[in-house]
């Protein structure tokens, strides 16, 4: 979690993004808070110059009538800007903290789920947004009351001294409310996460859930946080409504103890019936300190919900240098000594490669290899522990944002599209990596979706490439097809498929790969491959196992070795399971892994 340093920086930056309209509220509230405090005075004066029959009294009425008007505009302006400082600085949070999520490598992202992220985006950036004017708002809540004690005791000491006297009981009442509230707010919070976090895994497996029959088990899991929200939101409540009721009876008594301590200097003669009257309006405006419970509990949920926030905008981001690659360069790639530890655990060590500019190189190996975390580390989607990367002599470090995802493109198992503003296929395949739009975009789009062999299936679509994306009954295949197609957008001298063609047939994944192969997509191609096919048609193979490079040669070179063979067979032994025997009593090969290797096909490059 967030500490409260870093809840309290968030906020500071809120403020200081809002400062003008911020400053326009203070200056409002202030303002109003001045019409307030004057207004009693006014409206004593004009009673005793009325009383009394002096000339003059019209004068006052008039000011006074001015100042009630004036009151009413101040306040309903402070309303506006109130909503305008809590619209902005809530903006402002959630791209921070929208900003420190995408900046920063995947893993470190991995931990907050959907609907969590979801929660904190929406809710907690919410509640972290009303900061500023909550701190506008409780400054002029506190002149109020302070003003109207000094007028008080301007008015008649006494009735300043009976007021001063109740208020340790009022402070002991609004420390308690903001040390109760704080830990309710703050715990409630973090069952709202819970809760969407639950709900958003509920929904990315529907089908299963659909299939499986375990709807009822799942509504159970997904409610499962109630009772710990209702437990705190009824804390919550139950804190506030105690401080309401406290004060409730608190600030009438004082009031009323004010008052009659006026009323007895006005039988005395200390105190005018005009004096009386303000007294009564400043005894209500000064018990109103008790109003400053609502701006400090906005607060307190404020703070809080910051330091939920603060953990997404706090993230670790991913430095980039200035450097850039060499012109004209093959795509040489190198890692040296690389290491990738996770939570203690290393998931690929010591790993050194060298792979030639313009080949293709298929890494395999059984799952949990770390053949996804290769691929990760080859484009730099995560930092090593240890080791370096390097593209043609640089390393990847050193290299600009844009000059790193300019040189290299991804292709996932799953990938995600968002054309932005017009989030169409043909926008989501360009987004980010092909021309800004006209005709040259159109056409390298329809290049690439060819390529991925895309083409013929978007057409079918109702609108083709104007489809909106959310509205395209797309299989799994075929979304992969359109990953493949945003892959060949780019012009980068790497290209980096983890496991992107999964979900092809065969003749399929064939025609990609002559694509990949072709001149006008010259590029170094690191593939993480499960097929045997696609080993077959690479230059060469990494073979991973726990973490490190077994060995890297020809395909044709590999398969000469049962253990190779059986990473592609159905039936494989567990990585820690002992070598097989060889002996007359050996139990038989699985089927198939003495099969010669697949005969490469032409013009693809392969090795063997």
């Amino acid at each position: 979690m967030a500490s409260p340093t870093g809840s309290d920086r968030l906020l500071r930056g809120a403020v200081r993004h809002t400062a003008g309209t911020t400053a326009a509220l203070l200056l409002c509230s202030v303002a109003g808070a001045a019409c307030s405090l004057a207004v009693p005075a006014l409206a004593g004066t004009t009673l005793d110059l009325v009383l009394r029959r002096q000339p003059g009294s019209g004068t006052w009425l008039l000011w006074t009538a001015v100042l009630l008007a004036a009151e009413v505009l101040l306040e309903t302006g402070s309303v506006l800007l109130t909503q305008l400082a809590n619209a902005r600085a809530t903006a402002w949070i959630r791209l921070r903290a929208l900003g420190g999520l995408l900046g920063t490598a995947p893993h470190r992202a991995a931990p907050h789920s959907g609907g969590d992220v979801a929660t904190r985006l929406c809710v907690n950036a919410t509640d972290s947004g009303t900061a500023p004017a909550a701190l506008a708002t409780s400054l002029s809540s506190v002149l109020v009351p302070i003003g109207a004690l000094v007028a008080l005791a301007l008015i008649h000491v006494w009735t300043a001294v009976v007021f001063v006297a109740g208020l340790p009981l009022l402070l002991l009442l609004l420390r308690a409310f903001a040390t109760q509230s704080s830990d309710s707010v703050g715990q409630y919070q973090r069952a709202q996460g819970a809760v969407a976090t639950r709900l958003a895994e509920a929904l990315a497996g529907a089908r299963t859930i659909a299939a499986a029959d375990t709807a009822r088990h799942e509504e159970e899991r997904v409610l499962a946080p109630l009772p710990e929200l209702t437990r705190h939101g009824t804390r919550m409540w139950r804190v506030h409504g105690r401080a309401v009721a406290r004060s409730g009876v608190l600030l009438p008594l004082l009031t009323t103890a004010v008052v009659a301590v006026a009323g007895v200097g006005l039988a005395a003669g200390a105190v005018s019936v005009g004096g009386l009257l303000a007294a009564s309006r400043y005894a209500a405006l000064a018990a109103g300190i008790g109003g400053v419970a609502a701006p400090l509990g906005t607060l307190v949920r404020a703070r809080s919900a910051g330091r939920r926030t603060a953990e997404l905008a706090d993230l670790a981001p991913m430095a980039h240098g200035s450097a850039v690659l060499p012109p004209d360069a093959p795509g040489d790639l190198q890692l040296r000594g690389v290491r990738v530890t996770r939570d203690g655990v290393p998931l690929i060590t010591d790993v050194t490669l060298s792979i030639c500019g313009g080949t293709t190189v298929a890494v395999v190996g059984r799952s949990g290899a770390g053949k996804s975390t290769l691929a990760a580390v080859a484009g730099r989607l995560t930092d090593p522990d240890a080791g370096s990367v390097l593209l043609d002599g640089v390393d990847l470090a050193e290299l600009s944002r844009s000059e790193l995802r300019g040189a290299t493109s991804y292709a996932f198992p799953r990938p995600v599209f968002d054309g932005g503003a017009t989030p169409t296929v043909g926008a989501a395949l360009a987004a980010g990596t092909g021309p800004a739009g006209g005709p040259a975009a159109t056409a390298s789009v329809r290049d690439a979706a060819t390529a991925a062999c895309a083409d013929t299936f978007i057409r079918l679509l109702p609108l083709g490439y104007d489809t909106p994306v959310d509205g395209s009954p797309l299989s799994g295949g075929e979304t992969q097809r359109l990953g493949l197609a945003r892959a060949f957008m780019s012009r980068g001298r790497l290209m980096i498929l983890d496991d992107a063609t999964s979900s092809l047939d065969t003749a399929t994944e064939r025609q990609v790969e002559a694509a990949l192969a072709a001149p006008s997509r010259a590029c170094t191609r690191l593939i993480v491959a499960h097929r045997v096919s696609t080993a077959a048609r690479a230059d060469q193979v990494v073979w991973m196992e726990a973490g490190r490079v077994r060995r890297s040669a020809p395909h044709s070179r590999l398969w000469e070795e049962s253990e190779y063979r059986a990473v592609f067979t159905a039936e494989v032994r567990p990585a820690d399971a002992p070598r097989r025997s060889t002996g007359p009593d050996a139990p038989p090969e699985p089927a198939g892994s003495g099969a010669p290797p697949p005969a490469p096909v032409p013009g693809t490059g392969a090795g063997g």
